[in-house]
């Protein structure tokens, strides 16, 4: 069984030590690209992630206005915030913004989490709204 198998940060800090020492013969490539593809997936579900909780708030807003508060709009800009600096330090995840399978998938999510935490079943099959307008500080959907 690999160390790799047993204790992946084990792993890691062993094939750090060989990259740093030059015996590339020791070097795990296989499991080592796969790592390297895990760091882009994770990076993807980071935006991913940020955007769901921007959109769920910004549906909240726009379908519970007697509910709005300082803790809503907190929510917004932090995720607005978060976002512009995570694609300005991943610019390739650009691309995830122009594809309508992703896009949808965090349509979903976002339906679904604004659906559990306001009981309401009313929201719109796609969203209405454009990434600029999403990430605007000045954009507040009436």
């Amino acid at each position: 069984m690999n160390r790799y198998d047993t204790d992946v940060v084990a792993w890691a800090n062993e094939q750090a030590a060989a990259i740093r020492a030059g015996r590339f013969d020791l070097l795990d490539i296989e499991h080592i690209a796969d790592e390297i593809e895990d760091v882009g997936k994770s990076e993807a579900r980071e935006l991913s992630s940020r955007m769901v909780v921007l959109l769920a708030h910004l549906l909240k807003w726009k379908y519970e206005p007697s509910h709005r508060g300082s803790s809503w709009q907190i929510t917004i800009r932090t995720q607005r915030r978060s976002i512009e600096r995570h694609l300005k330090q991943v610019p390739s995840l650009k691309t995830k913004l122009k594809d309508p399978e992703w896009l949808e998938s965090v349509w979903d999510d976002a339906l679904d989490l604004a659906a559990r935490e306001t009981g309401l079943n009313c929201f719109p099959d796609t969203c209405p709204w454009q990434f600029e307008q999403m990430i605007a500080v000045d954009f507040w959907p009436d």
